[in-house]
């Protein structure tokens, strides 16, 4: 299951990290990134409407691929499953979080920016990890020394990715995909651009066929 979800997720090559104040606008957010060729998304739960904004995405669409964002416990983990997510990722390295969900066999993506926080992942056979905030911790360079050292593993930065630096970052092959939050801007949601919504995210993926082939 971990390795279908890599497979997807490195297929996708950027995944939108949303942040839903209200779960109206759930349905019209997925039906915009479904439409424009990006069926995936990570809600973060920073919000009292990610649970619900989960579960009505994945009722709409169940072929997309709906993971939960900002998971900081284990109740958290039980709750975006059980409301529909698909996989689950974390800002940080909890071994807690990471055990409770390769026991449960959900595809988790732990926040790392060190090496020790990258042995944790290692060591429980894990072969992606977040990396988190990219750009606030170096980036692609500090990316490459690090998977100079972890050869197994495959990096999804998150944090400062945007059209700007995308291709840097994608255009280095231990890089599986980017999370970036430009083209589901907040203000963009909450104003009902849903058009807008996907046409830059149309954008998005014609970028990362460009850079990828």
């Amino acid at each position: 299951m971990f390795e279908s979800m890599n497979e997807s997720i490195a297929a996708f090559g950027v995944v939108p990290v949303v942040v839903l104040e209200d779960a109206e606008n759930a349905v019209p957010l997925a039906k915009a990134l479904v439409e424009a060729g990006l069926p995936v998304a990570e809600v973060t739960f920073r919000t009292a409407a990610a649970e619900e904004s989960i579960r009505r995405m994945s009722e709409a669409y169940p072929d997309m691929c709906v993971g939960a964002g900002t998971v900081l416990t284990i109740d958290q983990v039980d709750r975006a499953v059980g409301a529909g997510a698909k996989f689950i990722v974390s800002p940080g390295c909890d071994p807690e979080i990471i055990d409770y969900c390769i026991s449960k066999n959900i595809p988790v993506y732990p926040g790392t920016v060190t090496p020790s926080d990258i042995i944790q992942a290692v060591k429980r056979g894990l072969t992606v990890v977040k990396f988190f905030p990219a750009e606030q911790y170096g980036g692609v360079a500090t990316i490459k020394a690090l998977t100079a050292a972890f050869t197994t593993i495959k990096i999804m930065p998150t944090g400062g990715i945007s059209t700007k630096n995308i291709k840097d970052y994608l255009s280095y092959n231990k890089i599986i995909a980017c999370g970036g939050s430009w083209m589901v801007k907040g203000d963009m949601i909450k104003a009902g651009e849903f058009d807008k919504i996907r046409e830059m995210t149309k954008e998005a993926v014609a970028m990362v066929k460009e850079i990828r082939g």
